[in-house]
């Protein structure tokens, strides 16, 4: 879990679309790594640029991280099978979805102290 991290400093989205998305109060453009406490840009334009080197962070972090929810922009896809086996080692299971969808799912699993992040492509 994510301890010691009040909700009011926790990253919640509060919009997408544009381009960009709105955490919290402040606009960000392009895509996005989202964990509770820190955000990160993400050179990912699409699915097939989501790669076991562009996840490298969420690794690095891996003891705050079980879920990795992949939004993949305005259509659902699958993560390569190189990056699922990249992230496995590391106890990270990936949920792969729209990426409102992620936005979403990632505001409640975070509200409920769950160990996840977003890697968000930009819609």
């Amino acid at each position: 879990m994510v301890t010691g991290l009040p909700n009011a400093t926790r990253n919640v989205i509060t919009g997408y679309g544009n381009g960009g998305f709105r955490i919290g109060d402040r606009r960000h453009e392009g895509s996005l790594i989202v964990f509770p406490d820190v955000v990160m840009a993400w050179p990912v334009a699409g699915m097939p640029d989501v790669t076991p080197a562009v996840l490298a962070e969420v690794v690095a972090r891996s003891q705050r991280v079980d879920i990795l929810l992949l939004g993949c922009g305005d259509a659902s896809g699958e993560p390569a099978r190189d990056v699922r086996d990249f992230l496995r080692p590391h106890g990270i299971v990936v949920d792969a979805m729209t990426t409102g969808a992620a936005c979403r799912t990632y505001n409640i699993l975070m509200a409920e102290e769950r160990l996840v992040a977003a890697a968000l492509v930009a819609v």
